[in-house]
This record gives C-alpha cells, structure tokens and sequence, in this order.
C-alpha cells in the first residue's frame, strides 16, 4: 500500500506543476504578441542619440491603407481605330441557276460583201466656146456610169450673157441622155434682164463667168451623155444669149454614192 500511495502523490505533483507551467507559456506568448503590435520607429538625431516613436499595428495598417488606396481617374480618350483585317478565304461556289426561258426564232440575214468605193469621175473642158445660140445643146460630154444606186454630180462653169432691148429672160440647163434631171428636180441656172431705159439697153454687153451645178439620182449605170443647153424662161420672151466667151468652159462629172 505505501509505494501506491507514493505514486500518487507524484503525478498529482506533476499535474500541479505541468499546468503552471503551461499557463506560463501562455501569458508569456500573450505579452510577446502585444509587443508585437506596437513597431518602433527609430531616427538618428544630431547628437547620434536614437529617437524612437512607437506605433501600433492598427495605426500602421490605417497608414497602410491609406497609401495603397487611389481615387479612380477620368476616362481617357477613345483609341484610334485599328489597320483593316486581311481579306477572308473565298466563298465556295453557288448552286448554278435554272436555264432561262426559250428565245424566239431570229431572222437569217445573208451578208453581201460589196467592194471598196473608188473615185469616178471626169472632167471636159472647151477654150473659147463662143456659141452664141439662143435655143438647144450647147455641149456634151459622155460619162460611164457604174452603179445604179449611185448620183451624179454635174458642173459646167463658163462665160454667159443675155442682151436684149426689152425685158428677157434664158436658162441654161442640164440633161442626162436627153432628159432633165427628175431627181429630184431639174439642174439650172437663170439670167433675166429688165427693160430699163431705151437709150441704154442696147449698149448692155456684160460677159460674166457663171456656175450650173447640182446632183441628180436615179440615172442608170453605164454611158450617160452629159450636156449642157439654154432656153427661155416659161413665158418670158427670149434675148441674145452668148456662152463661152473669149475664155475657158469646163464641165466635170462625178459619181457619188448615195
């Protein structure tokens, strides 16, 4: 029974110190962590003596804080707007349409070449007519026509003069194979002279060169004879007609295509 009892008594001995020791350690770690919170700030002064101030965890984590926070700034400007993307890859093909409707039946045109026009002409000329006829041909002058589709242009260029006492008046005109042009009306030049005064009508001898010209259609092709006539005006009487005088006449021909 003693050494039992001995026993005892020794943990109960122990148990009593161990927790002292225990709650020791806890109050010493206590004042360790409340030394913690308390940081020494520490500058030397003129003399090299330390100046200390001591602050706490709460005041340094307020410090903290307020350093570390910032106050959003304004908005700033709109970037420019970035380089064009390159292209895509191309699409696939689409689905090919539906056939359209049928055409009408067209025409069968037969193509006629023709030949390259070429220049035909001619020119007759006289050195010093000096006809003086009052009625019919003067002169001619044969021409050979190629095509019938074509016209004829037709000059004479040449000295002309009416006399007369009283009023006259003569026409200088142009056939083809006999007939006046048709096409569409007839080729002429007109001199007409007034009475004036008796004293000096008969004295009047003006030569003056004078032109007949234009175009006649509807001529046939081959050898045409071109000539050159004069004749009275309708109704008026008739005067003393000269052509050709003392100068050069011409006649030219020329086939052009309508």
């Amino acid at each position: 029974m003693e050494p039992l009892t001995a026993t005892a008594g020794l943990l109960v001995l122990l148990c009593l110190t161990f927790p002292c020791r225990g709650a020791e350690r806890t109050k010493n770690r206590g004042l360790r962590q409340k030394d913690v919170e308390y940081v020494d700030k520490c500058t030397e002064g003129p003399t090299g003596k330390l100046n200390c101030t001591r602050h706490t965890a709460e005041s340094q984590s307020a410090q903290y804080t307020m350093y570390s926070s910032c106050l959003q700034g304004p908005q700033g400007m709109t970037g420019r707007d970035g380089n064009p993307g390159v292209n895509g890859i191309p699409g696939t093909p689409g689905v090919p349409g539906r056939d359209g409707a049928k055409g009408e039946k067209g025409e069968c045109v037969s193509e006629i070449f023709e030949e390259p026009w070429r220049p035909n002409y001619k020119q007759c000329a006289w050195n010093s007519l000096n006809y003086g006829i009052d009625l019919g041909k003067i002169t001619e002058c044969t021409f050979t026509k190629l095509r019938s589709d074509s016209a004829l242009r037709v000059l004479f260029s040449g000295s002309l003069r009416l006399k007369c006492k009283t009023a006259c008046c003569q026409r200088w005109y142009f056939t083809f194979n006999g007939a006046e042009c048709s096409g569409p009306l007839p080729i002429e030049s007109i001199i007409y002279l007034d009475q004036g005064s008796p004293e000096l009508n008969s004295t009047i001898n003006i030569h003056r060169t004078t032109s007949v010209e234009g175009l006649c259609e509807g001529v046939r092709a081959g050898l045409v004879d071109v000539a050159i006539w004069v004749g009275t005006c309708g109704d008026y009487p008739r005067g003393d007609a000269s052509t050709g005088w003392n100068s050069v006449s011409r006649m030219i021909i020329e086939e052009l295509p309508k």
